[in-house]
C-alpha cells in the first residue's frame, strides 16, 4: 500500500484513498442555489465503458403513528429538550456505485426497525434504527467484515443498552481486533477501512465516525456537521499522530494511507492495545432529535471530495419536496458527485425522520418602514435638481 501503487489512470492513488483537505465541523460557505457553480478542479473523470453497475434501495419502517402529527411552525426547540412530543418515523434509501475506480471497496447498512432486526429484549423498550457507511481500502474484506459484525458486537457488548456510547467505543476496538485475529487465508487483514455508525434508539442519535466518510444532519434545510473528516493534515490528528511517532508525507499517514483513523490496516499498526499513530478509536457525537431534523446524510468521501454538506442537504431538501423518497435522493447525490468528476467509490444513505415530506420554509416578510432624514432629503433634492 506504498504511495502510487494501483493507480487507475487518471485519479492518483485510489486504492490509498483519494487524498482531499480536511474540512472543519461546520457549514460551508457554498451558495447552495448556484448548481451552475460547480467545482471542476478535480481530474477529468476517467473514461468508462458503459454505465457504470448502481446498486440502490428503499425501505421504510414507521415506529409510531404519525397520522395525528402536527408540523410546529414555531421557533425551533433545543436540541436537548427531551419533553417534546416529536416520536421520529424513520424512513432510509441508498445508492453504491463503483464509480471511476476499478473495485468496488464500499460496503453499508441500513435498517430502519431495530426491535425487528435483533428481535431482542435489549432493544424491544426503544424503536430504533441503526444505519453505517464502510469505505474500504487495500481490498473490501476489512468493510465487509465490520459491516458483518458491528451491530451484533455493540449489542452484545455488556455496557449495553445502559452505556451505549461505551458500547459503541468498545464495539470498533473489538472489530479491530477481531480483523488483526482473522484467518489469513479467508481475511486480508491488512486491508483497512473507515466505518461510520449512526446508532437511533427513541430520539437519541449516536454517531461514531474513525476515518474521513461524513454525517450531516439536515435541520430546516441548514447543514449540521456530526462527525470530523479524520484526515492526517487535521490539526488534531497531525498533532496526535506526530506526538505517536507518526510521520505525514505529502497529506498521507507515513506516506501510505489518507486517513488518520481506519479499522484493520495491521500491518501500519503495532501490538494490540498499544497506541500508534493510525487510531481506531472512533469519535462520538450525541444528538436528541427534534422535529426540526428532517433527515440525516452518511456518506463515503467520494461525494465529499467533489460536494459541500450544505449542497447536498439543498438537494435532498429540494427532492424530498418533490416526491418523498429518500432512495431518489441518494441516487441524485451520486449522479451529481459523478457528474463533478469524484475519483472514487461513491456510497450515500439518505435517512428521513417523518413519513411526511419537508414542508416549505416561508419567510416572514418585513413591515419596517424606511424614512430618510431631512439632512438626507436636502441632498436627494440638491441631486435631482442637477440631473
Amino acid at each position: 500500500m506504498g504511495p502510487g501503487t494501483d493507480v487507475w489512470p487518471q485519479c492518483a492513488s485510489l486504492d490509498n484513498r483519494y487524498p482531499r483537505e480536511c474540512m472543519p465541523a461546520m457549514m460551508e460557505e457554498e451558495d447552495p442555489e448556484d448548481l451552475d457553480n460547480v467545482n471542476q478542479e478535480k481530474s477529468t473523470k476517467p473514461p468508462r465503458n458503459g454505465p457504470p453497475p448502481v446498486r440502490h434501495s428503499i425501505s421504510e419502517a414507521l415506529l409510531v403513528d404519525t397520522s395525528n402529527l402536527r408540523l410546529n411552525q414555531s421557533a425551533p426547540q433545543s436540541p436537548q429538550d427531551k419533553s417534546s412530543p416529536f416520536s421520529p418515523a424513520f424512513r432510509s434509501g441508498s445508492c453504491s456505485e463503483i464509480g471511476p475506480k476499478p473495485y468496488m471497496e464500499d460496503e453499508f447498512i441500513c435498517i430502519d426497525d431495530l426491535q425487528e432486526h435483533l428481535n431482542a429484549k435489549s432493544v424491544r423498550s426503544l424503536a430504533g434504527a441503526f444505519y453505517g457507511v464502510f469505505d474500504g481500502h487495500g481490498g473490501v474484506d476489512a468493510a465487509s467484515f465490520t459491516k458483518r459484525n458491528i451491530l451484533e458486537f455493540i449489542v452484545e457488548d455488556s455496557n449495553f443498552p445502559n452505556g451505549v456510547k461505551k458500547a459503541v467505543k468498545n464495539a470498533f476496538v473489538k472489530a479491530d481486533h477481531a480483523l488483526a485475529d482473522a484467518d489469513t487465508s479467508s481475511l486480508d487483514n491488512s486491508s483497512g477501512t473507515t466505518a461510520l455508525t449512526v446508532l437511533i434508539l427513541g430520539k437519541n442519535m449516536i454517531i461514531a465516525n474513525a476515518g474521513d466518510s461524513r454525517a450531516v444532519l439536515g435541520k430546516r434545510g441548514r447543514a449540521i456537521e456530526l462527525s470530523i473528516d479524520h484526515k492526517p493534515s487535521c490539526t488534531s490528528e497531525k498533532n496526535r499522530i506526530e506526538k505517536l511517532g507518526g510521520v505525514i508525507y505529502d497529506g498521507y499517514l507515513d506516506g501510505q494511507l489518507s486517513v488518520a483513523r481506519a479499522l484493520g490496516d495491521w500491518h501500519m499498526k503495532g501490538p494490540k492495545g498499544s497506541d500508534g499513530p493510525l487510531s481506531a478509536e472512533p469519535e462520538l457525537k450525541e444528538v436528541t432529535l427534534t422535529e426540526d431534523d428532517e433527515f440525516l446524510i452518511i456518506a463515503c468521501d467520494g461525494l465529499w471530495d467533489v460536494m459541500s454538506s450544505q449542497y447536498a442537504v439543498t438537494i435532498v431538501r429540494k427532492e424530498l419536496m418533490v416526491h418523498n423518497d429518500p432512495g431518489k435522493c441518494s441516487k441524485e447525490l451520486v449522479s451529481e458527485a459523478l457528474k463533478r468528476n469524484s475519483c472514487d467509490n461513491l456510497t450515500v444513505v439518505v435517512v428521513c425522520f417523518s413519513s411526511e415530506p419537508p414542508p416549505k420554509i416561508e419567510i416572514p416578510r418585513s413591515y419596517k418602514r424606511r424614512t430618510i432624514s431631512v439632512e438626507g432629503l436636502d441632498v436627494l433634492k440638491g441631486v435631482l435638481h442637477h440631473v
